[in-house]
């Protein structure tokens, strides 16, 4: 049985782990406490000894193949992105919501009907802890969740942007830890792309601390972007823009930097090689197809939100707000306004499914995982 001693050898060596948390989260959850993470998500060993090779955290992995059809029967995945049973351009209907929320601010409004409802008691979150640092944790609040927005969405403190490392991803997971500790029952979770994957192989076995939530809500992702000083001075030549004029940054289908006085500069993201992650090279999974809900910014006009339906539970949570929280794009005005954003998804899903093909195949893996 292949332990995480093999993930390392198969994954973190050959620079392809997502960093996702699944297999730190689950091994302290049971109490083994053999692993923890290092501040940029990097998963360890902490006493090696305390490890019983249960081989549960290879089989996690949203790089490694196992598990990968269950899966997909779990999220009633289906090629070639996932299982699509809608697509529909939507905001929040409270003006407040979406002035600092990132986009049409759906996330937010959907997380805050489902808390005041009654049909969540928390929500496992990534909030800003600088202009482009995130850290996970559980909102078990309103405030917790609005907060959360306001942090993505809000200008950069100029002290923080002065030194330091800055990245765009949060290991969201890990708050799964504070879950048990709080003994949350009813829980939702946004994450990425590879953290949505992840926690679908663990409902597969029904292992804590999954069996406690309540649905999954996914994000677009294009990638994760890291970069330290000398990275910023080359995105500012790029876009010939100073660090302290930044007033807030979005990936789409490109990266869009909202500077002061300038309004929007736009950067391909082709030209942003030197900032990606490396294992995002590997990832073929845009719309987080594993979710029930997935939500960006993509094929939808400034101030909207495309959102995809996945499963009955994400279209049962959507149809609700729809009538209560959130508004639909106006049919008057763009009868075609989903199917343009669904024809956005399919070409910019293909667009990295097809990179990461050839790029495991330009470094001699011959094949990436399907997530």
């Amino acid at each position: 049985m292949k332990t995480f001693a093999n993930l390392v050898e198969e994954v973190q060596k050959p620079g392809r782990c997502r960093r996702c948390g699944g297999c730190v989260t689950f091994c302290a959850a049971i109490n083994y406490g053999a692993l923890t993470q290092d501040p940029d998500g990097t998963p360890r060993f902490n006493d090696p000894e305390k490890c019983i090779e249960c081989g549960l955290c290879y089989m996690f992995c949203p790089v490694i193949g196992e598990l990968e059809e269950e899966a997909r029967r779990k999220a009633l995945w289906q090629e070639p992105m996932g299982n699509v049973l809608g697509v529909t351009v939507a905001r929040a209907k409270d003006t407040s919501v979406r002035e600092i929320a990132t986009d049409g601010g759906v996330l937010t409004a959907l997380l805050l009907r489902l808390f005041d409802e009654g049909r969540i008691d928390g929500a496992v979150l990534a909030r800003g802890s600088g202009p482009f640092s995130r850290r996970p944790f559980l909102a078990t609040t309103r405030k917790d969740i609005l907060e959360a927005a306001a942090s993505f969405a809000g200008p950069p403190v100029a002290r923080d942007l002065v030194g330091g490392r800055y990245a765009t991803f949060a290991p969201a997971i890990s708050a799964l830890g504070e879950q048990m500790r709080q003994g949350l029952r009813r829980v939702a979770c946004v994450g990425l792309p590879e953290q949505i994957l992840t926690i679908r192989k663990m409902q597969v076995l029904g292992v804590v601390p999954t069996d406690s939530l309540y649905c999954l809500l996914g994000l677009f992702c294009s990638g994760h972007f890291e970069f330290g000083q000398s990275g910023r001075k080359r995105l500012e030549k790029l876009g010939g823009f100073a660090w302290a004029d930044v007033e807030k940054i979005n990936v789409k289908d490109a990266l869009h930097i909202h500077v002061q006085s300038r309004g929007v500069i736009t950067i391909p993201l082709e030209e942003l090689d030197f900032m990606r992650r490396h294992a995002c090279r590997f990832c073929t999974d845009y719309g987080a197809e594993y979710a029930d809900l997935s939500c960006g910014g993509l094929g939808a006009e400034p101030g909207w939100t495309t959102v995809v339906t996945r499963t009955p539970l994400g279209r049962a949570i959507l149809a609700d707000a729809v009538q209560t929280v959130v508004e639909a794009y106006p049919e008057a005005d763009n009868p075609r306004a989903g199917d343009q954003a669904l024809e956005a998804l399919e070409q910019r899903s293909e667009w990295k499914r097809a990179r990461a093909v050839r790029d495991g195949e330009s470094v001699g893996t011959g094949s990436v995982a399907a997530v």
